[in-house]
Order: structure tokens, then C-alpha cells, then sequence
């Protein structure tokens, strides 16, 4: 099932948390490289990931998190930001670790496809880490096109050159 997420106040922590425990345990050694507690370390990132998505991403009322899930357990999850009319911005497309290749991604992203296929026509990009070959073959099965190199990041437009842009564009009129 697919749920759009608009508010912090609807948002399960524990398992968004457990859906991105793999990038908060690899986050420790950016924020908290003196930190030899990886435990105590972790709940540091994951307290200050929280606090950004209360106080900064919801803080914008059209920004909202998209969530795959089944039997319960969050399987997939992505953040989408409105920049301007009809042009989106994914960030942080993650699969749980647990459930990694068996698709959930790419259903994540040909779910929230289809539901902004519905508002108009629109473009949805992203930026991939070069290296992340999954995420990489992830948006190429969606129907998302190379678009930049390096990366263009939609929210403070700076590039990157360890990432690459993608774009999925859609218009009624020429589907």
C-alpha cells in the first residue's frame, strides 16, 4: 500500500527509522566521527534526521513522504518536494534493509508516478549517488532518463559531482 505522509504528527519514527538504519549507521561517521559508541552515535543521527524532518521538511506544507508498505512493516520510503509548478524533487529514495532487492523501490516510485500522473503533467528528479548501481537500474526501470552529470540538487542548487540527476517527465498530451 502506498501512503503519502503530510505531517510529522503522522509519522511512525520507529519504522521510518528502521527503514533508513543502514544510511543512519553509515551517517555516524560524517556527524559523529569522535563518537566510538556506534549505538549512541546512531540514536545522534537519528534524533537530528527526525528534528530536520519536524522543524524543516514538514515545515513546507507541500512536502510529504511517500511510504511503501505491507503487512505493517514500512518497506520503502522517499521524500518529495514541490519546487515549482509541475516539477518535483525526490531525496532519500531508501529501501529497508531487510527487504532490499525484491522491488520495492521501483514500486514505490511507479506508485507515486501514477498518482502525479493523475495531478498533471509534471517532472520528478533526482539525484543518485554514481556508484549506487541498484538505485541507479531502479530509476532506469521507472522511466527516469540521465538528465545531469554531475547531479543537481533542486533545493540548494548545488551539483555534485559524485551523483548523477535523473528526470522522469510526464504530459497528458504526449504520454
Amino acid at each position: 500500500m502506498l501512503i503519502e505522509i503530510k505531517t510529522y504528527a503522522e509519522l511512525d519514527t520507529e519504522k521510518l527509522m528502521a527503514v533508513y538504519a543502514e544510511s543512519n549507521l553509515d551517517n555516524t561517521d560524517y556527524f559523529f566521527p569522535e563518537l566510538e559508541d556506534k549505538a549512541l552515535a546512531v540514536r545522534k543521527v537519528e534524533e537530528g534526521f527526525l528534528r530536520y524532518l519536524q522543524t524543516q521538511f514538514f515545515a513546507k506544507a507541500d512536502n510529504s513522504y511517500w511510504i511503501l508498505e505491507e503487512n505493517g512493516i514500512w518497506l520503502s520510503a522517499v521524500r518529495l518536494n514541490p519546487i515549482d509548478e509541475g516539477l518535483y524533487y525526490l531525496v532519500a529514495l531508501e529501501t529497508h534493509p531487510a527487504h532490499r532487492r525484491q522491488g520495492h523501490a521501483a514500486a514505490l516510485l511507479r506508485g507515486l508516478i501514477e498518482v502525479l500522473k493523475a495531478r498533471g503533467p509534471f517532472r520528478l528528479c533526482d539525484c543518485v549517488d554514481k556508484e549506487n548501481l541498484p538505485s541507479l537500474r531502479t530509476h532506469e526501470a521507472c522511466g527516469f532518463r540521465l538528465k545531469t552529470d554531475p547531479g543537481l540538487n533542486y533545493l540548494t542548487g548545488e551539483t555534485n559531482e559524485y551523483d548523477v540527476g535523473f528526470e522522469f517527465t510526464w504530459d497528458a498530451a504526449n504520454p
